[in-house]
Parts: C-alpha cells; sequence; structure tokens
C-alpha cells in the first residue's frame, strides 16, 4: 500500500487526471466540434472494424463458457481453503447494482420501442416488430454484456488472489509483462485506459442519469427538466456517493445495494402486477425461446450486403458491444474485489446466470408492457421514446394505475443505483491509482467522486445532453483497444491455469493425491 505522501504523485494518478482535465475542458469549451471529432472517429471504427466488435464480444462469450464446463473451474480465486468474501445474495446485489442496474431502468422501455419502430429486419409497428424488439433487448442485455464484464473480473480476481499481485488491470498481463512490467510503462498505460474508461463512463452515465430524474419530476410535479435541475440532481447524488463511499464497502455500498434490489424488485412486481399481467408472461417465455434459438445467428448478424437495415447493427449491436466493453474496466474491477474465495466455476456461474435472468424479467415486465400499450393500447409511448428516451419509462408509468406511487418508486430506485455506480466507481478508481490497493485511501476516492459529478455538471451545463453523448462517443472509442487487452488477458488467464492444471495443483487433484497417500500408508499398515 502507498503513503500518503508518495500517492499522488504515482504515473497512473497524474496522468489519468491530466487526461481528465483536457477532455473536459475541450468537451466544455467547444462542444460540437468535440463532438463532430469523436463522432467521426466512431464512425470510422463502426464502420471498419465493426466486424472485429462482434467477433470479439462472441469469442469471449464461447470461453468463458469453456472456462464454465473446464475442470480449471475448480480452481477458487484465493486460497484452496478460503471462504466467499460474502454470500451469494449482498454479492449479488452489489454486482448487479454496478453492472446494470442503472442502465435497465434507463432502457427497459426505451430500447424494445425503439426495436418496434426500427426493427432490424420486417416492418415496423407490427406484431412480428414486437418479438423481434423483445429478441433484441433480451440480446443486447444477455450473456454477451456479462460474458465481457467476467474475462476482466475473473482475470483480475485470479491474478490478484491467487497469484498475490497488486489489483491492477496490468497485472492480468503478468506472464506477458513480467512482474516488474505490470507498474512499467506499458503497465501504466493499461490502468490510465482502464481509468478514462471508468470515470467518463460514469460521469456521461450520472449526466443522462440526472437528465431521466429530471423526466421524473417534470411527469410528476411539472417541473420543467432544465440544466439548472440537472445540474442540482448531480451536486446532491455526488454528495450522498461521497459519504457513502467513506463508509466502506461493507456499509455503504453494501447495504445500498441491498436497498436497490428490494426496491427495484418492488417496483417490478408492482408493474407486474397492474400491468398486462398474462402478456408479459407469454412474452417472456416467447422472447426466451426466441433468443435461445437464434443466439448464433445474432451474435454474428451484420448488415454486410446492404439488406436495408440501414445502418441499424452500427447503431445497436455494434454500439453496445463498444460500449460494455468501455465499461468492462470499471465493472469488472468492482467485481473481481467482491469475488474472493469463489471457485471460477461459481464465480462465472453467479456472474452470466443470475443477472442475465433478471434482466430477461424486466424487459418482459418493462419492455413487454409497453410494447402492449402501444401495439394493443392507446399509444403514446413510442412518441415520448422518439423525442427523449428518458421519458419512455415514465411514460409507461402514467399509462398505469397508482401512477404517482410507482415513478416515486421508480425515481428513488434511480437515484439509489447512480450512488452505488458512483461508489463503485471511485473504488475502481481508487484502486486502479493507488498501485492497486484493494482499499484505496479515503481522500482518493473523495477526489475521485467528485471529478465524477464536477465532470458531469460543467457538460451539461455547457453542452448539454450533446456534451455528454460526445463523451460517451469518446469512451466508447476506447473499447478498441481495451478490446486487445481483453483478448490477451485471455490468453494470460488460460496459459496460467492450464499451467496450475498441469503441475497438478488444482484442488480436485490436490484431494486425490492425498487420498491416494493416504491409502497407501493404511495398506503399508496392514
Amino acid at each position: 500500500m502507498q503513503n500518503g505522501g508518495s500517492l499522488y504523485t504515482k504515473p497512473t494518478f497524474l496522468i489519468a487526471l491530466i487526461v481528465m482535465v483536457v477532455f473536459v475542458l475541450l468537451g466544455a469549451a467547444a462542444p460540437e466540434a468535440f463532438g463532430a471529432a469523436t463522432g467521426n472517429v466512431f464512425n470510422y471504427m463502426v464502420n471498419s472494424w465493426g466486424w472485429s466488435f462482434i467477433l470479439g464480444s462472441s469469442i469471449f462469450l464461447f470461453l468463458i463458457v469453456f472456462l464454465l464446463l473446464s475442470p480449471v473451474g475448480e480452481i477458487k480465486l484465493g486460497e484452496d481453503d478460503e471462504k466467499p468474501a460474502y454470500n451469494n445474495e449482498v454479492w449479488f446485489a452489489m454486482l448487479f447494482s454496478c453492472g446494470m442496474g442503472i442502465g435497465l431502468l434507463f432502457w427497459g422501455v426505451s430500447e424494445p420501442i425503439w426495436h418496434y419502430m426500427w426493427p432490424p429486419f420486417g416492418e415496423a409497428y407490427t406484431a412480428g416488430a414486437v418479438h423481434v424488439a423483445m429478441r433484441y433487448a433480451f440480446f443486447h442485455w444477455g450473456f454477451h454484456p456479462w460474458a465481457i464484464y467476467a474475462v476482466v473480473a475473473g482475470s483480475l480476481a485470479y491474478f490478484s488472489y491467487r497469484k498475490g499481485l497488486p489489483m491492477l488491470l496490468s497485472s492480468c498481463l503478468e506472464p506477458i509483462l513480467g512482474r516488474k512490467g505490470i507498474e512499467g510503462p506499458w503497465g501504466v498505460l493499461v490502468n490510465i485506459i482502464g481509468v478514462f474508461a471508468t470515470l467518463f463512463g460514469l460521469a456521461t452515465s450520472l449526466g443522462l442519469g440526472a437528465m431521466q430524474l429530471g423526466a421524473g419530476l417534470e411527469s410528476l410535479f411539472g417541473i420543467p427538466s432544465t440544466p439548472a435541475i440537472w445540474i442540482t440532481i448531480i451536486v446532491v447524488i455526488t454528495a450522498a456517493a461521497v459519504i457513502s463511499t467513506s463508509t466502506g464497502i461493507d456499509r455503504g455500498i453494501k447495504w445500498l445495494s441491498q436497498i436497490n434490489i428490494v426496491v427495484a424488485g418492488l417496483l417490478m412486481l408492482l408493474v407486474f402486477i397492474v400491468g398486462p399481467t398474462l402478456f408479459i408472461l407469454n412474452i417472456f417465455t416467447h422472447a426466451t425461446g426466441d433468443y435461445l434459438q437464434n443466439i448464433i445467428h445474432m451474435s454474428f448478424g451484420l448488415d454486410a450486403a446492404g439488406e436495408g437495415t440501414e445502418g441499424w447493427y452500427a447503431a445497436w449491436t455494434i454500439f453496445y458491444w463498444a460500449w460494455w466493453i468501455a465499461w468492462a474496466p470499471f465493472v469488472g474491477t468492482f467485481i473481481a474485489r467482491i469475488s474472493r474465495g469463489r471457485t471460477i466455476r461459481n464465480f462465472i456461474v453467479g456472474v452470466m446466470l443470475v443477472p442475465v435472468a433478471v434482466s430477461l424479467v424486466w424487459f418482459s415486465v418493462f419492455g413487454g408492457s409497453a410494447l402492449y400499450q402501444e401495439h394493443f393500447g392507446g399509444g403514446g409511448i413510442a412518441d415520448a421514446v422518439a423525442a427523449d428516451s428518458a421519458m419512455g419509462f415514465f411514460a409507461l408509468l402514467q399509462g398505469l394505475p397508482a401512477s404517482s406511487l410507482l415513478i416515486v418508486v421508480a425515481m428513488f430506485s434511480v437515484a439509489v443505483f447512480f450512488i452505488t455506480s458512483s461508489d463503485s466507481g471511485t473504488y475502481v478508481n481508487g484502486m486502479l491509482t493507488s498501485g492497486g490497493d484493494p482499499n484505496p485511501p479515503l481522500p482518493l476516492r473523495i477526489i475521485w467522486g467528485v471529478l465524477e459529478g464536477a465532470i458531469a455538471a460543467i457538460l451539461l451545463f455547457t453542452g448539454g445532453a450533446g456534451a455528454l453523448g460526445s463523451l460517451q462517443t469518446a469512451s466508447v472509442v476506447g473499447g478498441f483497444p481495451f478490446m486487445i487487452i481483453m483478448l490477451l488477458m485471455l490468453y494470460c488467464l488460460f496459459k496460467s491455469l492450464y499451467a496450475e492444471m498441469h503441475e497438478g495443483t488444482l484442488p480436485l487433484e490436490k484431494k486425490r493425491i492425498q487420498d491416494a497417500l493416504a491409502e497407501l500408508k493404511t495398506e503399508k499398515k496392514l
């Protein structure tokens, strides 16, 4: 652990701070030019390298499933006799709140409605479009995102807890860089990319969340959703996140995450009861089968021959995969931090299956209710989504019984999810800029927490949603180099795991050897 005097002179901290300031100043001073520049780079990446995101994400999913079924799944993320640091309920609540929570609230209604209005194939606003909309919502929030997170989280947890290396992203490349190299120039570069993606991804989401809460206030009380309201919301959420981070993971994040799950679960249950219950059950059943049956086709889908999708794959699937990869340093590092003591198999099952199941149910309840109301009811949700994606969630709730109560619960859930996301992000950036300290110093966590809020506030004040969108695009651009890093992580992970297996050090093999030795001793005594 680094002492306080030298901590703030570490290269990762200083370079990340400088890069952050430069990007914020550019985004705030010239949001249109900044947006055009990042947009051009992103368009080039999508048009020329979009196929690599499609292939890369599918490779991540295939290899994670392979690890799940492989004998190396018996290896512990820690010592052989260690117990998990957190029980299953607490562990799941924290990883889900960090990894998906706020995104589900923002896109749970808007994405299926967008696919209904603009499907990848077939006619819009039809019964077929309803089914396609749910299938692709399941796809974009299903196994692929969590496989991406599992690559980073599993690699980092293995090299940190099993091999005793610092909790740095660069530690995952130790078989290539060597022990000294993980804090050398290449190691610093890897960690800076992680800090960059975490900081700007969270700042963007904080800004978008502020706009969603502003939309909720407008729906509930008629208060106009203006930049002044957004900045006030950001100040309040940032202050709450700083207070939470000062209490540590075992108090602030742990308890808020559990509150998250209860509140979000209550909201989902209420909408399930007062919404079109039978349709929700039918669409969940149909879309689950549709998703599983077509997962191979969707995993490699691209508009290679120009079938008239007019950029749909670039706007949705390629963008999402780049976005999940850009978020992987943040989410993966936090999941690794809370996963000590689990076997690789237990870790993959928890990270892959449980959150995916909840995501599918969530989209069925909220997206299904919205599609039912739009397709069979009076409509109106599509117009709200087309005007502002943040309004989709509240447009649905306004059309249900007890709408005021539902909107209040939804706004509380959004706020708490954002507090835990911000809190988790400050921990991750603290670890990456403190030499891998799993409990980074409180002043460092506060610095990163305040900076997240400040970036979002400045960009909203100067450029509004346009500046935040440009910053989001800029952080997604960082997904391409990090995808290459992730492929190297997998190579290093497989190399180390199978070296351990061939050395006969797997826990189950150890037990077999011990049992065989015990039998030999017994035979000799006889």
